[in-house]
C-alpha cells in the first residue's frame, strides 16, 4: 500500500489512472451493443484501421496524430455499418477486408518511408500498447475526458432510442425511430473509443477491452440495464487493477489489463453456470 501511494504522488500516474477508467467505462457500454447487434468484431478491424492511419500521421510527423486518425477511423466505422447491414459485402466479409487492407498498408508506408531507427519497437508499441502508459500528456489526458463525456452522454440522453435500435433495428424504424441517426451516433462512439484505446491497450487488444465486460455479464444478468451497468463495473474495476499490477510489476500494461479481463471472465462464466 505504502508503494501505491508514492505512485499515486506523481500526476502521471494520475494520468493513467483517469484515463484509464474513463476509457474502460466507455468501452464496457459500447460493447453491450456490439455484441447485442452481433458486430462485436469491429472493433478489431477499426483499431487496424486506427494502426493505418498512425502510421501515415508517423511519416508525415504531424504533432497530433488524432487530426488524422480520429476522422479516418469514424469514416471507417461509418461505412462498415452502413454497408455491413445494406451492402453487398456483408459485415463479417467487409470488416476482414478493411482490418487486413489497413494493417497491410499501415506497415507497408512505416517500412518505406518512415525515418526512425527503431521500427520493430514503433509497431510492436501501436499494436500492443506502450509498455507504460505513463506517457500521457496533459492535453490528452483532457482532450480524453472530453471525448469520454461525449461518449457517456450520448449514451445516457439517447439510452431508450440506441435500446431499441440495438434490439431490433426494423421494429425501431416502423415506431418511427430514425435508425440511421442512430447508428451514426453509435459509429461515432465507436470510433471514439478504438482511437482512445490504442494509447492504452494497443490495436490488438482493443476487441478484449470491448468485448470480454459484456460477455461476462451476459453470463450472470439478463436485463439489458443489469449487464451495461455490470459490464461497467466489470471494466474499470478490471482495468483499475491491470493498471496498479502492471505500475507495481513493470508488466505492459495492455496485456496486463486483457489477463485480468480474461480471468474475471472466467469466474463470472462459473457463476452464471452454477447459478441455473
Amino acid at each position: 500500500m505504502k508503494d501505491i501511494h508514492i505512485y499515486l504522488s506523481y500526476p502521471f500516474v494520475r494520468y493513467a489512472i483517469v484515463v484509464g477508467i474513463l476509457i474502460a467505462l466507455c468501452s464496457s457500454l459500447l460493447g453491450v451493443i456490439l455484441v447485442l447487434k452481433r458486430f462485436s468484431f469491429i472493433g478489431d478491424g477499426l483499431s487496424h484501421v486506427a494502426f493505418g492511419a498512425v502510421a501515415v500521421s508517423t511519416v508525415f510527423n504531424l504533432t497530433d496524430n488524432m487530426v488524422l486518425v480520429l476522422p479516418v477511423t469514424i469514416i471507417a466505422a461509418i461505412l462498415l455499418l452502413k454497408g455491413g447491414s445494406n451492402g453487398k459485402i456483408k459485415g463479417d466479409a467487409s470488416i476482414t477486408m478493411m482490418s487486413v487492407g489497413a494493417m497491410a498498408f499501415g506497415y507497408l508506408v512505416m517500412n518505406v518511408f518512415s525515418s526512425g531507427s527503431n521500427l520493430a519497437g514503433d509497431v510492436c508499441t501501436t499494436l500492443f500498447g506502450s509498455t507504460s502508459i505513463l506517457t500521457l500528456t496533459k492535453e490528452k489526458v483532457i482532450l480524453c475526458v472530453i471525448l469520454s463525456i461525449f461518449v457517456i452522454s450520448a449514451f445516457v440522453l439517447f439510452y431508450n432510442k440506441i435500446f431499441a435500435v440495438t434490439f431490433d433495428e426494423n421494429f425501431a424504424s416502423a415506431t418511427g425511430i430514425d435508425t440511421q441517426k442512430y447508428n451514426l451516433l453509435i459509429a461515432i462512439i465507436i470510433a471514439i473509443i478504438v482511437v482512445l484505446a490504442m494509447n492504452l491497450v494497443g490495436s490488438l487488444l482493443i476487441s478484449a477491452l470491448v468485448v470480454f465486460p459484456a460477455l461476462a455479464s451476459m453470463c450472470v444478468f439478463k436485463s439489458f440495464l443489469s449487464v451495461t451497468v455490470s459490464s461497467a463495473i466489470f471494466s474499470v474495476v478490471c482495468t483499475a487493477l491491470g493498471l496498479f499490477i502492471s505500475i507495481l510489476g513493470g508488466s505492459p500494461v495492455g496485456a496486463t489489463i486483457v489477463c485480468i479481463d480474461i480471468v474475471a471472465f472466467f469466474i463470472f462464466y462459473l457463476i452464471g453456470k452454477t447459478g441455473h
